[in-house]
């Protein structure tokens, strides 16, 4: 049997499950049903699998270092790489992209694999099994799917009609309620899981027969990327000329070679917060409760807390989702309409479409207390080693006082350590720096001052995570 080489899509924001998802915070980093993340779990079935290859993974250039965190976090994947798209363009050109990178980087005659990072599937050895069988497709020069096998009449996925064998009859788009009925009711379609196993040579035929220009533009963009790292970056003029397309259009409709595998994973997309509460433990009652949550009389709920206790009485069939800055009530049966609400949040360009209170950088994170229109309050986590830019601001002035740790702070021409109740004070336009050189976490508090307090006030001199001034 050919090696597996993993190829894991972590882009896109699943919007539909804001408040927890945001563009900056995206659904496959979030912990919704243990204590790992939808990436980090994806990541640990993978390389689960026998014959298996360290995982290539594609994200988005905003979200390359926190996905380099929880990839580490699970110490599981050496060799691993992330490939950094500058624009999202859809799947067809990020797999495109990856399978050009594996085949220009790797010796290994391998099977790609590919898999989105923010899918819940429950059976492993299932999971197993279906990729062997896929494998041994693959050998032969299929270009192969996974077909879930539906439980209801979905309308939130695609379908795929099955036809002799293991051949595809037909791709269908998400039908109506009475449509995924008669689908469910015929016994001759699956859901469309959006994974898929082929051969390099088989893939990158098909798709310059049916695609062309995205082979093309993606066989520049990684000829002239640039490594940097656990990463690689694609060429962002040729990722910008590169059409925008999903795999099933681009391909997987027009190829002669479509082959599906019957698929009982314990499989769900958590498309939606329903989603999320159909495959979640409930109670006698029905109710998903997550953090702390206190009910009466209430049944068939999602109540989810993260900050502070969320009671209800007498509900039914509802939504509740806490964060620090945002609460989500809906019926549960229209969750998918959650969109609806991220579309306006970007619209009026809301902080809350993008982050979260706590938001995280390359060199640990920060948590906004306190918000006023001259004054802000933030707490600050250095991770052991790191050290933030070396920058300086033009509208707003800082006072640090350390709560935990040793920090190294440049200010000025001053270099000097502060400790455990030490404080420090950083006038507008003063180049300055911190820096953890302990082996703990370093904690601070910030007090930020100031006419002008956005985070785009940021000029910067020098910067080990190669970041771009902002």
């Amino acid at each position: 049997m050919l090696k597996i080489q993993p190829v894991i899509l972590a882009g896109g924001t699943g919007s539909r499950l804001w408040p927890l998802s945001r563009e900056l915070y995206p659904k496959q980093l979030l912990q919704l049903t243990d204590d790992t993340s939808l990436l980090q779990t994806t990541v640990l079935r993978v390389c689960a699998l026998p014959n298996v290859l360290p995982p290539v993974i594609v994200v988005g250039e905003n979200h390359r270092f926190i996905t380099q965190t929880q990839v580490e976090e699970l110490d599981v994947a050496d060799g691993y790489r992330i490939l950094l798209e500058s624009k999202g363009r859809n799947t067809a050109p990020a797999i495109c992209g990856a399978v050009e990178y594996c085949s220009s980087n790797s010796d290994e005659n391998a099977v790609i694999l590919v898999l989105p990072a923010d899918h819940i599937i429950q059976d492993a050895d299932a999971f197993e099994a279906a990729v062997a069988q896929a494998v041994t497709l693959s050998e032969k020069g299929a270009i192969v799917t996974f077909g879930i096998e539906p439980k209801h009449p979905e309308t939130g996925y695609g379908y795929i009609e099955r036809g002799e064998g293991y051949a595809v009859a037909s791709f269908k788009e998400k039908p109506n309620l009475a449509v995924a009925q008669e689908y469910l009711d015929s016994g001759r379609y699956f859901w469309n899981s959006g994974m898929f196993a082929f051969s390099t040579e088989a893939f990158l035929e098909e798709m310059r027969a049916h695609a062309p220009e995205i082979v093309d533009c993606m066989a520049q963009a990684v000829e002239k990327g640039t490594e940097d790292g656990r990463f690689f970056r694609f060429d962002a003029e040729f990722m910008a000329k590169c059409p925008s397309d999903s795999i099933d259009y681009a391909l997987m409709e027009k190829t002669q070679k479509a082959s599906v595998v019957a698929a009982d994973l314990g499989w769900s997309d958590i498309g939606s917060w329903q989603a999320l509460w159909q495959v979640l433990a409930k109670d006698d009652q029905g109710n998903v409760c997550q953090g702390d949550v206190l009910l009466e009389d209430t049944k068939n709920c999602l109540v989810r807390s993260e900050n502070m206790l969320v009671a209800a009485v007498g509900l039914e069939d509802t939504l509740i989702v806490e964060t620090a800055d945002a609460v989500l009530v809906a019926p549960l049966s229209r969750s998918q309409e959650v969109k609806k609400i991220v579309t306006h949040l970007k619209t009026k360009k809301r902080k809350e479409f993008s982050y979260h209170r706590t938001v995280y950088r390359p060199w640990g994170n920060y948590t906004v207390l306190e918000e006023q229109d001259r004054y802000q309050m933030k707490r600050i986590a250095v991770s052991p080693g790191a050290k933030l830019s070396l920058q300086m601001h033009h509208h707003r002035y800082e006072h640090w006082v350390v709560v935990k740790g040793t920090a190294r702070i440049t200010n000025g021409e001053t270099v000097k350590l502060l400790h455990e109740n030490e404080s420090t004070y950083i006038p507008a336009g003063t180049v300055h720096r911190l820096e953890n050189p302990g082996v703990i976490e370093l904690e601070l508090i910030e007090v930020q001052i100031g006419p002008y307090l956005g985070e785009d006030d940021i000029v910067r001199f020098e910067d080990v995570y190669g970041r771009e001034e902002e």
